[in-house]
């Protein structure tokens, strides 16, 4: 049996960031297919019993900045937290993984991580067109014809399924992973993933 990981996850999400080029690297290493899911998070959150940052307690939000900046150190991964843009959108950058996904796996999850990084540790508005096209570059893609198939209806389409479907797989959370139908629930599970698919 093929092994099928689905991978649901916004560029909004600092621990996706922590964990994405971990996940990739595990994926790799055993030949799992990625599926990508790009979700609104704040459609999941509000069926969920998730609380947006900004609705947030103080000491829930000040213990936040305090793992993340324990992660980042424990993993050798640079954060700005909170980073510049963190307020910015993340629409456009989920439907430009979308379109890279028409293209292939790996562009798609490197896209991710490129969109990631730029957020996270770059000081970088991934809400920006000139961004967008300076990363999908960056990567040897075609920034032209991927910022305009990221434009089509049919990818704004893809982004909403994809968020119903995470809605009824039970997601809460990003990054969240399945596999053969066992949830993994953020970054600090993916020794649990890397044992579930060693099996």
């Amino acid at each position: 049996m093929d092994k099928v990981v689905d991978y649901y996850v916004t560029p909004a999400s600092p621990y996706a960031y922590l964990g994405h080029d971990r996940f990739v690297a595990l994926a790799a290493r055993h030949g799992a297919v990625v599926n990508i899911y790009p979700v609104d998070i704040g459609k999941v959150f509000a069926v969920s019993g998730g609380v947006p940052l900004a609705q947030r307690a103080p000491q829930r939000l000040a213990y936040r900045l305090v793992e993340l900046r324990r992660w980042s150190r424990y993993l050798g991964v640079p954060i700005n937290v909170p980073p510049k843009f963190g307020a910015t959108p993340v629409d456009a950058a989920a439907r430009w993984i979308l379109a890279a996904a028409e293209i292939g796996q790996r562009p798609a999850l490197d896209l991710a991580g490129a969109l990631m990084r730029a957020r996270w540790a770059e000081e970088r508005d991934i809400a920006d067109p000139a961004t967008l096209a300076e990363l999908a570059a960056g990567l040897h893609l075609d920034p032209k014809a991927l910022g305009a198939r990221a434009e089509a209806p049919e990818i704004a389409a893809r982004y909403a399924a994809a968020t119903a479907r995470a809605i009824e797989a039970q997601v809460f959370g990003s990054p969240w992973y399945v596999y053969r139908g066992e949830p993994f629930w953020g970054q600090d599970r993916l020794d649990f993933l890397d044992r579930a698919l060693a099996q």
